[in-house]
């Protein structure tokens, strides 16, 4: 059942993304001929007759980035993302076919208005989509119902991570395995043996399986991957080694046989990276500017309260574990030794002067790593960078502690604004800074610069 809803339910989003792009050209023409009491060349008759070559386009480009498919799995970020894409090669189209339609006095403006339009009416109907579809999955409606082959600790994680977000619209059958095991208290049903699977799949009461095999179970795993094909059921892979791989798998092929990249890094890309790195230079640049007042006025406070210099260096790790001096505006009491490489700082620590606990609660003592970013040491977004002493404690500690130091370090970062900083569970904080790392986007990164701004640069408990 949950198929045939799945095709209506992209029906209409096409339907509705179609009717978007109508309202969105009506809207480009009216807003930029607002005030205009003249006589058209070209009214808006045209431009609605041009709709009917550019809605089967935007059909084909919306559903060659997936915006037409089921968003259950998806981040609206991400699904944001793709509208703009979308929008942009669309808005191109456009171009491309005026041109050879040979219309001259077609509006560009109107053209790029339509675009800008369409990106937030489209963003808009996203949202409210899944804002209706998580009221309706939590009240019962719109689940998709599935069944756990095999019970182990990354089967049990999977059954309590889905289960504590009813928004998913998950529901579980029940689970198989070999005899009925101890759930720690969980409410899922035990269905049965392997050898069940084919009679409750002929039920058409399951959507999809999941397959969490230990490793003496893998034999039967080609039977019942065979199982479910015959049913027309779709099968999902949940392996015993799931903690070893990232969060979105890179599948290369050599020569037929696929393997799986372990560790794929977006900022590996030269484009990805030069997109960020210009992002980088110019918002520094321009904050640089924007904060010299406060720079300023921060360099006489510190200077005035406490003898010592203004700016204080401090060794951290970078990308590819190369370290670098770290600036920051001085807020402790200058001691001798080197006492800061190896403690941690908390917040009622005695060494701060008075006015270095102010500019360490608004973080302005921060902002000299804007220089640190123009020289490339460091980047807006990324991981916080960590004293060496820290980096040998924790690499022996922390199971991929290391894999932060495969991008430059941020002044702010996902594990930031998501409340892990300062001294809190480092744990945490690297689980974070993997997701970064393997989920990068450019948008992302605008994402946690506004998430920042929005939160408050507000520093609590930080680190030394």
């Amino acid at each position: 059942m949950i198929k045939e809803n799945q095709k209506i339910f992209n029906a209409i989003l096409a339907v509705i993304d179609a009717g978007i792009c109508f309202l969105s050209i009506v809207l480009a023409f009216l807003f930029h001929f607002l005030n205009y009491h003249g006589s058209f060349y070209i009214g808006l008759n045209y431009y609605l007759k041009l709709m009917l070559y550019i809605i089967p386009a935007y059909f084909l480009i919306y559903n060659y980035f997936n915006l037409h498919d089921s968003f259950r799995h998806k981040s609206l970020i991400s699904e944001i993302g793709k509208i703009f894409q979308s929008n942009f090669i669309g808005v191109i189209f456009i171009f491309v076919l005026v041109f050879f339609l040979k219309e001259v006095h077609v509006s560009r403006m109107v053209i790029i208005l339509y675009g800008f339009i369409n990106i937030l009416l489209t963003s808009l109907s996203r949202v409210a989509l899944r804002k209706i579809l998580r009221k309706m999955r939590a009240k019962g409606y719109n689940l998709k119902h599935l069944l756990l082959v095999g019970w182990n600790e990354v089967s049990a994680e999977f059954y309590d991570k889905v289960g504590s977000n009813r928004n998913l619209g998950y529901d579980f059958v029940g689970y198989l395995s070999h005899s009925k095991v101890n759930t720690a208290g969980r409410k899922i049903a035990y269905a049965g043996g392997f050898g069940t699977l084919p009679s409750l799949l002929e039920k058409k009461g399951i959507d999809e399986v999941i397959i969490s095999l230990d490793f003496n179970e893998f034999s039967e795993l080609g039977n019942i991957i065979e199982v479910c094909e015959k049913a027309g059921v779709k099968s999902n892979l949940l392996p015993f080694y799931t903690k070893y791989l990232p969060t979105k798998p890179y599948i290369d092929e050599v020569e037929g046989m696929p393997l799986i990249n372990i560790r794929k890094i977006p900022l590996d890309n030269m484009l990805n990276s030069f997109c960020k790195r210009l992002l980088d230079i110019t918002a520094s640049l321009f904050a640089l500017i924007l904060f010299s007042p406060i720079l300023l006025i921060t360099a006489i406070g510190v200077k005035l309260t406490s003898p010592g210099p203004v700016i204080y260096k401090q060794e951290r790790i970078g990308r590819n574990k190369h370290p670098f001096k770290m600036y920051k505006f001085r807020s402790m009491k200058m001691e001798d030794g080197h006492s800061d490489m190896t403690t941690w700082g908390t917040k009622d620590d005695d060494r701060r002067t008075k006015f270095g606990s102010f500019i360490r609660k608004c973080s302005i003592d921060e902002l000299p790593q804007l220089i640190n970013v123009l020289k490339g040491d460091m980047s807006l977004v990324g991981p916080r960078p960590e004293r060496p002493f820290f980096v040998d404690k924790f690499r022996d500690e922390i199971p991929l502690y290391m894999l932060k130091h495969l991008v430059r370090p941020g002044i702010t970062g996902w594990a930031q604004v998501n409340g892990w900083r300062g001294d809190t569970s480092i744990e945490e904080r690297i689980k974070c800074d993997i997701y970064y790392i393997e989920n990068w986007t450019f948008l992302l990164d605008i994402k946690i610069l506004f998430l920042t701004v929005f939160k408050g640069f507000v520093n609590h408990s930080e680190e030394i």
